[in-house]
């Protein structure tokens, strides 16, 4: 039998190959799209966005944790959810199929209406594999989600680039997700023992309802706070002005997005093994913490400094603007992967009117600062929003040590380090590198001589979680 900590590594490996993978395959797609399509384009899908979101949030309703915190779900369990989720996402869709002229009368673009009622198909579709992903997050079945997101980026890929190819224009990407979303429910179909009956039983959704219903409006709540810029914006600008903010987040998100989704895959159904023995809790969470803040500073940083070249290569000059935008949001994104275990070490402790409470803040907080800085341009803003995001660690960290009694100081020594230095990297990295006039050549020099000083300021600060991973792959590459 596999011991936790072999588990976890199993999960992260694959985690690691999942997301890189995506990660790649996004950033591959996404520069032909990026070169194919306006700003426009990206900004009439990207207004969308939070409709879908929270939709999805709708129809899943926090039943995918409840099921990973039960010890052992039962297949009526996994039926009522299955069931649950298609009703629900039928009667979103119903609702918006009919509000959809009054969004492209909110945002000045008749086209909305079309493009939204199919668009919010997506949900519709995914809610016919809610159950099974749960199954497979429950298991931790990384390898099989790996193996399947892999086939539903690059079909998804493909499709969206023949389409902007033939002049399809904002549709190439709505297909895209259409398309996307089928694929990953087929492969869940394909890897998961389990499947829904007809016999259609929603009592077990009762004793999920107190837990999941909280996870629910944190999702809510947490989609408002992720795109309430993108939803502002598109009330208070020109649609091409969105466009450039969507680029710029969206490459920021697959940044970050890369290591968070790759703890998120394992955190929960860790930390929930580990529940009940405070010590070893506390021994894990601040391991993967420092993991994670060892991974995500120096990429995140990286990215901020490299961001004008890399846009400039990638998407070419028509996305310039989005620069300035992705370097302030990179700064942000650098501390969102630490959320991500915050936030899954209170689901797995069953608090989630923590979860709840803490978001509720968050979101409200945001508002607040978006609006006292709407009278100045999106900078502004943007700097405002992400400058929020990061002072609101503070509250989740004073409920993490009221729950497991870390303590603040021990944080900051866990993750400090890993921050000063790569931003001490990144500013000696800048000026150096900065008389470099091709941008091939300058992108380059960047990335290898940053990488290269981060690594070695690891090396002599004798970084524990490094020569730990270091010790795990070269023991894997013995067996």
């Amino acid at each position: 039998m596999e011991t936790l900590k072999e588990k976890t590594a199993k999960g992260l490996i694959w985690g690691l190959m999942n997301n890189g993978s995506t990660q790649i395959l996004n950033l591959i797609f996404g520069i032909f799209l990026g070169r194919l399509l306006t700003p426009s384009d990206y900004g009439m899908v990207g207004v969308l966005t939070i409709f879908t979101a929270i939709a999805g949030n709708l129809q899943s309703s926090g039943f995918t944790q409840a099921l990973t915190n039960m010890k052992h779900p039962e297949s009526r369990d996994y039926n009522a959810v299955f069931w649950f989720n298609v009703i629900v996402s039928i009667s979103i869709y119903t609702i918006l199929f009919f509000c959809a002229p009054l969004i492209s009368l909110f945002f000045h673009q008749p086209a909305l209406t079309e493009l939204s009622r199919f668009v919010f198909l997506s949900f519709v579709i995914s809610s016919f594999g809610i159950a099974h992903g749960a199954y497979m997050f429950k298991n931790l079945m990384v390898k099989e989600n790996t193996v399947t997101g892999f086939a539903a980026l690059v079909t998804s890929g493909i499709v969206g680039v023949v389409l902007a190819i033939n002049g399809q224009s904002y549709w190439s990407l709505a297909w895209q997700q259409i398309i996307y979303i089928t694929i990953i429910n087929i492969g869940r179909y394909f890897y998961t023992p389990w499947h829904p009956t007809l016999h259609i039983d929603l009592r077990p959704i009762k004793k999920m309802l107190n837990f999941s219903m909280k996870i629910l409006l944190t999702s809510i709540i947490n989609t408002l706070n992720s795109n309430i810029l993108v939803f502002i914006f598109g009330r208070l600008y020109p649609i091409k002005a969105v466009g450039s903010f969507t680029q710029a987040n969206k490459w920021n998100t697959m940044a970050y997005s890369f290591l968070s989704g790759t703890m998120a895959q394992v955190a929960q159904p860790v930390m929930a093994q580990v529940t009940g023995d405070n010590e070893r809790e506390r021994r894990v969470f601040r391991k993967m913490m420092r993991l994670t803040a060892m991974l995500s500073f120096p990429a995140m940083f990286g990215l901020a400094m490299v961001a004008e070249e890399f846009i400039l290569l990638t998407i070419h000059e028509q996305w310039l603007s989005s620069v300035p935008l992705l370097r302030i949001l990179c700064i942000g994104g650098a501390f969102m992967p630490l959320y991500t275990l915050y936030q899954n070490l209170m689901i797995s402790r069953g608090r989630s009117d923590i979860y709840l409470w803490c978001t509720v803040v968050q979101i409200v907080i945001q508002i607040a600062i978006v609006v006292a800085f709407a009278k100045f341009d999106m900078q502004a803003m943007v700097w405002a929003y992400t400058a929020g995001n990061i002072v609101f660690i503070g509250i989740w960290q004073y409920f993490l040590n009221k729950l497991t009694g870390i303590r603040t100081t021990e944080i900051m020594r866990d993750i400090c380090p890993f921050m000063i230095s790569a931003a001490a990297v990144m500013a000696a990295v800048w000026p150096l590198t900065a008389p470099i006039s091709n941008l091939w050549l300058l992108l380059i020099c960047r990335f290898i001589l940053a990488a290269v000083l981060y690594l070695a300021i690891m090396r002599l600060a004798h970084a524990e979680i490094l020569n730990e991973a270091i010790e795990f792959v070269k023991n894997r590459k013995k067996r």
